[in-house]
């Protein structure tokens, strides 16, 4: 009996640990913090200098942990909107997985450990930088999204750090380079976002959510816009090879590729169709990572 009640006490501890794991993957976006880790490691490799795997591990657990903890200080200011549309609906704290305190602690401490990797294992810009996109998310951006569409601007900024902290976590200084990391990223963000906000936004209406560039919500302007950021895409995308930063190599995988995601959004543009918003939606998931590691060859 005394075997068999350890067994049960074990299963269910384990099945405990497993479901706090899934909660906090939920919280803190999982897939989507990955997607953040992703181009500052692609960053870091870019950047001159002999690899210290120490540094580079650090940049991926921190700027992991600082992505989640931004997340989840965001679901929990968001927590009574998220009840209200459909995507958000099943998110921890809606579903009442995970209590407000809680929250806060485990938001609290993927920050500190995040924050504390960047500066200890790798420079104080690091940090300042880890800080100022959590910042920038949590306080600006996150209530912004119901005041006025210049939030999508605004969350552009935090958006596309990653790529310049990874430089910077490499090489300890602001230039010319990691600003042209930085500038792929953000112009990338604007078809990307605006395009799941078209297929979204009836949805988001119900938070009241203002997040297509247009007050008109899915109009021509908006369509328009989404189909000139797609295009600036183009030369945004080749400035590593007109700097110097890349070789041809990656001139032959980017400019094909941003000539294509700009017919996209042209084909977008004359149909407004949300078949249309959606191919340009998943061919945004594609295009940027493609075209970072492109950065490396």
């Amino acid at each position: 009996m005394g075997v068999e009640s350890n067994s049960i006490q074990s299963k269910s501890l384990a099945f405990t640990l497993s479901d706090r794991i899934r909660v906090y993957a939920a919280f803190g976006k999982l897939r989507l913090s990955s997607l953040v880790v992703f181009s500052a490691a692609i960053s870091y490799l870019v950047a001159p200098g002999s690899f210290n795997l120490t540094a580079f591990l650090a940049l991926i657990i921190g700027g992991f942990l600082v992505t989640a903890a931004s997340n989840g200080y965001n679901q929990l200011l968001e927590r009574d909107l998220d009840k209200l549309m459909d995507r958000t609906r099943n998110r921890p704290l809606p579903q009442g997985k995970m209590a407000v305190v809680e929250g806060v602690v485990v938001a609290s401490i993927f920050a500190v450990v995040g924050l504390f990797l960047l500066w200890y294992f790798l420079n104080p810009l690091s940090l300042v930088l880890g800080t100022l996109a959590t910042f920038l998310y949590v306080v600006i951006y996150t209530p912004m999204k119901r005041i006025h569409p210049i939030a999508v601007l605004i969350g552009a900024f935090p958006g596309a750090i990653p790529p310049m902290l990874g430089y910077i976590a490499a090489t300890g200084e602001f230039g010319l380079i990691p600003g042209i990391l930085f500038a792929v990223q953000f112009v990338w963000q604007f078809p990307h976002f605006w395009a799941i906000a078209w297929r979204l936004h009836d949805d988001y209406q119900k938070a009241g959510f203002h997040l297509l560039p247009s007050w008109g919500g899915r109009n021509k302007a908006s369509a328009f816009q989404m189909m000139f950021y797609s295009i600036l895409l183009i030369p945004t995308s080749v400035l590593p090879f007109v700097f110097g930063i890349t070789s041809w190599m990656s001139l032959v995988v980017c400019l094909p590729l941003s000539i294509l995601f700009a017919l996209l959004g042209v084909k977008f543009y004359r149909s407004q169709q949300m078949d249309d918003a959606k191919r340009l939606m998943f061919a945004s998931f594609i295009w940027l990572p493609l075209v970072q590691m492109s950065f490396l060859l």
